[in-house]
């Protein structure tokens, strides 16, 4: 009588990371997950390493949990994967407050952006 588990949303020869809160605004967030797209693992490593943007150390760090889950937990052959999709969400927003002139303040946003980096295993073709 115990609980069915949850069928998985992802295929057999698929593995998954997310990070929930980054700091940093999911506008400049996708111009590096969009660098990574359809990129082998590899490729994709070498391509966050040496961008010039901060955020893509954070992603970097997702796509390794992503490659350590293919092979722990679903036994994948890490040489065959591929970044199949890597998108990104919003999250909570910080707001605060600064002093204007006059007595008035105005408001300041501090957006937080979510990623999802989702890797498949590449058929290698014969």
């Amino acid at each position: 009588m115990s609980k069915q588990a949850k069928p998985r949303r992802l295929s057999e020869t698929s593995a998954m990371a997310k990070i929930a809160s980054l700091r940093t605004s999911p506008r400049k967030l996708n111009l590096v997950a969009q660098s990574i797209r359809g990129l082998p693992v590899q490729r994709a490593l070498n391509e966050l390493e040496f961008s010039p943007k901060r955020i893509a150390i954070d992603v970097r760090k997702a796509l390794y949990s992503a490659i350590s889950n293919a092979e722990n937990n679903h036994n994948l052959d890490i040489d065959s994967l591929v970044v199949a999709e890597a998108f990104v969400g919003k999250n909570l927003i910080m707001k605060r407050f600064s002093a204007r002139a006059r007595g008035r303040a105005s408001r300041i946003e501090k957006p937080f952006a979510e990623i999802t980096i989702v890797v498949r295993e590449q058929a290698e073709a014969a």
